[in-house]
């Protein structure tokens, strides 16, 4: 007999094994003909995975927003058929479902081109049509490396032989074309609709090492209905138009250039709108306690060995040799007793190294330690994006050492400045997520009970465990040490950006063996929470570039108006204004140039200058200025005093 309990508390009696399948037609032809996939436990499985014992099981269908990786896991298989169909040996490698979509890598003499793209668009709609079976199948090891050899897929004998011996061999088969799969899959083809289209074309190596063959990366986005494909569609369009690299160009506010690989070249425009975001945040930290606090680029080996990130991060930090000058020698050279140092990652093990100077009292906690640290990790080439993904870049950091009766409102304080840097920022949606105990963690089930707890009760008492502030817990998703807060933006266009996060460390402590004396006169450990509100200031800026598509309020703008002249004669007054302006706090720029003032207001409005102040004969006989506002075809008349008194209040930094 098996017992199966449906999500709404239903439970239905069989009398031997079922298949997700035949459940789905038990309950209706409906769910049946809609059914995509089945959650048994909670996990998803093949509509064809039997179930043999008492479970708890839902039918997944389009409407489920996890159907979404299902269906862009089927793309990448429908578009690899395609592709090999069209162009016969070209050999398929790795093809993932990622966020908004999907991609396959694909080794071929001749690399893909857009121009091929429609095409294997059109392919894939042939296969839909055919609506070819899917069926998983479970191979022997050796059996699948010769089999794949033998048809000159060498990329995926390469994938088997460097699977664990553990791991069964799973094939899914479409129609005559299979693929090395976990799954689980569509039960069909024509199960994947058409809702889909291929985006771009890209170079990738193989298994992401520049020593590797290079391949070629197909990407494609796929949805539930064209409903959600022709938003999705609109949405690149308008992001195409914000692209923060565009736009940063347009401004003048930074370049990026080969000579300095993954870092960036600030323009004063640039590093103004930087230094404006720093001294707000700087304000919102001294009111909120923090100390702010500067560390080392370079620190020795032996500290990143004593805290866990050189086993971890070794790969991805940029090492430098102490070399010790030889005795014998003018020349440095390097002996057996060098050592090695390393740019830093991260702030937090310096943090430690500043919090154990002189003994802590309990009186002492907490203790916000915050930094705005300039941090290096080596990012491949081809992960590089822009000014959102860097080598060099400067976090938001902070750490807070604290009690264990003092985690909770700690973490509630740290959600309420989160809220009002984000509204302040223009963000007024974001979600909260709770990222649980992963299956290999350290600690005891009963610190983890109390740290997710502890996390829980601060978003409570902050008031932001809402529908509105999009609560979700994740299952697994928390780090090795210790579960964590996720806050996730939306930005003007719909698109989300995790940046802010705080997590508690218990490990930390106790590897660098920090303490405090209690109140008891005994040592005691700190808890560590590690918290960002922006994250990467770099990557931040990008955002906030994109998300007022250079647009940016007052406050924040790198020029916050331009006086321009119609006519020559004002110039003497255009100078007179801009002295104004400035002497009540505004960053102002003058343009006298002898070109027509449309022309004027065309190249500022590019430039995305909030307030244009234009002046001309009349203007410098009445002691006025004409504002006009970026986007607004309308101007207002004012006296001068009047508008350096208004244009300051509006440009008053908040808070």
């Amino acid at each position: 007999m098996v017992a199966i309990t449906l999500p709404d508390g239903s439970v239905r009696q069989y009398d031997s094994a079922i298949t997700g399948a035949q459940l789905a037609a038990d309950i209706g032809p409906g769910l049946a003909k809609a059914a995509l996939a089945i959650r048994i436990g909670g996990k998803m499985k093949d509509l064809a995975t039997s179930i043999d014992t008492d479970a708890q099981v839902s039918i997944v269908t389009k409407k489920d927003a996890d159907a979404l990786e299902l269906l862009r896991h089927d793309a990448a298989h429908v578009m690899a058929e395609a592709v090999q169909e069209l162009f016969p040996g070209t050999q398929v490698t790795i093809g993932p479902a990622i966020e908004n979509g999907f991609y396959y890598d694909f080794a071929r003499d001749t690399p893909f081109t857009l121009d091929d793209l429609p095409k294997i668009e059109q392919r894939m709609r042939e296969i839909v049509d055919r609506d070819e079976v899917i069926t998983r199948e479970e191979w022997d090891r050796a059996e699948a490396i010769a089999h794949f050899k033998s048809i000159g897929e060498k990329y995926k004998a390469e994938l088997i032989e460097g699977l664990p011996t553990t791991d069964p061999i799973g094939v899914y088969r479409q129609g005559n074309w299979k693929d090395l799969c976990r799954g689980p899959h569509l039960p069909s083809t024509g199960k994947l609709g058409k809702a889909f289209k291929l985006t771009k074309v890209a170079g990738a190596y193989w298994r992401g090492d520049s020593n590797n063959a290079m391949l070629t990366r197909i990407y494609g986005t796929v949805w539930a209905d064209d409903k959600q494909l022709a938003a999705y569609t609109t949405m690149l369009e308008e992001a195409e138009k914000r692209d923060h690299r565009k736009i940063g160009q347009e401004m003048d506010l930074f370049h990026l250039q080969s000579e300095a690989q993954g870092s960036v070249f600030w323009h004063a425009k640039g590093y103004t709108l930087w230094r404006q975001l720093e001294l707000y945040m700087r304000r919102r930290l001294d009111a909120a306690g923090y100390q702010e606090v500067k560390t080392p680029q370079l620190m020795n080996s032996k500290q990143w060995e004593a805290s866990g990130h050189w086993g971890k991060y070794r790969e991805n930090m940029f090492v430098v040799p102490d070399e010790i000058p030889s005795v014998d020698d003018d020349a440095p050279v390097l002996s057996g007793k060098s050592e090695f140092l390393a740019l830093k990652p991260m702030n937090c093990p310096a943090h430690v190294l500043i919090f154990r100077q002189g003994i802590k009292s309990y009186r002492d906690l907490p203790i916000r330690m915050a930094e705005f640290g300039c941090c290096h990790r080596n990012e491949p080439h081809g992960a590089l994006h822009g000014i959102m993904r860097l080598r060099q870049f400067t976090q938001d950091d902070a750490h807070i050492f604290c009690r264990e009766d003092q985690i909770v409102d700690e973490v509630r304080q740290f959600c309420e400045l989160l809220d009002v840097v984000y509204k302040d920022l223009g963000f007024d949606r974001y979600a909260i997520k709770l990222a649980l105990r992963p299956e290999k963690r350290f600690g005891t089930d009963e610190m983890w009970d109390r740290a997710e707890n502890n996390l829980r009760e601060a978003v409570r008492l902050a008031g932001r465990q809402g529908a509105e502030y999009g609560w979700q817990e994740l299952p697994g998703e928390g780090a090795f040490y210790s579960p964590k807060l996720e806050f996730h933006l939306t930005d003007a266009i719909g698109r989300t950006w995790q940046c802010g996060t705080i997590q508690l460390d218990y490990v930390l402590p106790e590897r660098l063996d920090v303490h405090y004396i209690g109140e008891d006169g005994a040592k005691h450990r700190p808890v560590m929470l590690h918290r960002a509100i922006l994250g990467a200031f770099e990557r931040f800026l990008g955002i906030l570039i994109e998300h007022h598509a250079g647009k940016f309020p007052l406050w924040l703008a790198p020029i916050q108006a331009a006086v321009c002249t119609i006519t020559e004669d004002a110039d003497g007054y255009a100078h007179e204004v801009a002295a104004t302006l400035k002497a009540a706090g505004l960053r102002v720029t003058t343009d006298l140039r002898n070109e027509k003032i449309n022309y004027k207001v065309r190249e500022h409005s590019l430039a995305k200058v909030p307030v244009l102040v234009v002046v001309g004969r009349k203007e410098a006989e009445t002691h006025g200025v004409a504002l006009r506002r970026l986007g607004s075809p309308n101007q207002e008349v004012l006296a001068l005093t009047e508008a350096a008194d208004r244009l300051a209040a509006e440009a008053a930094v908040p808070g």
